[in-house]
């Protein structure tokens, strides 16, 4: 069974909330239901369209293998099932950056950002710490994503 680094329903609010910058890819805005978060994402929308108002499952997993297996770091399907089957959407990145916002009024819980490069389409997460807490620097997570 694979262990979640983060798993939570979204809402996708805004699409492009600064003005379209580029052709192939739009950049997402959502709001979780479970947890006070607020992502921006990447999404290739020639491959995977987007809708604002539609709600999707956003996972991040150390591993596509159904066995918890650690992954390679290379993906073939090769015949076997996998996570991937069970989703709409995959990206393979890398965990860059994990801040606190000082921006905060109240110190005492400052909200967590996590930046991912998916090989140059990005995802912030911001919000609550404790949702955060399985996620470390240099990961290399799997973005799995369901309508």
């Amino acid at each position: 069974m694979v262990e979640h680094l983060f798993e939570d329903i979204f809402t996708l609010t805004r699409i492009d909330p600064d003005g379209k910058k580029f052709d192939i890819f739009n950049r997402s805005e959502a709001r979780c239901e479970q947890f006070d978060m607020l992502m921006e994402l990447d999404v290739a929308t020639d491959v995977y369209p987007i809708h604002t108002g539609e709600n999707f499952t956003m996972v991040l997993t150390p591993t596509l293998n159904l066995d918890g297996t650690p992954d390679t770091g290379y993906y073939t399907e090769a015949g076997r099932k996998t996570l991937a089957g069970k989703y709409d959407y995959v990206m393979h990145g890398k965990l860059y950056k994990i801040s606190e916002d000082s921006s905060s009024a109240d110190l005492s819980n400052l909200p967590v950002e996590i930046y991912v490069s998916f090989g140059g389409l990005l995802m912030l997460v911001k919000g609550d710490p404790w949702s955060a807490a399985n996620l470390k620097l240099d990961q290399r997570p799997f973005l799995i994503r369901k309508v």
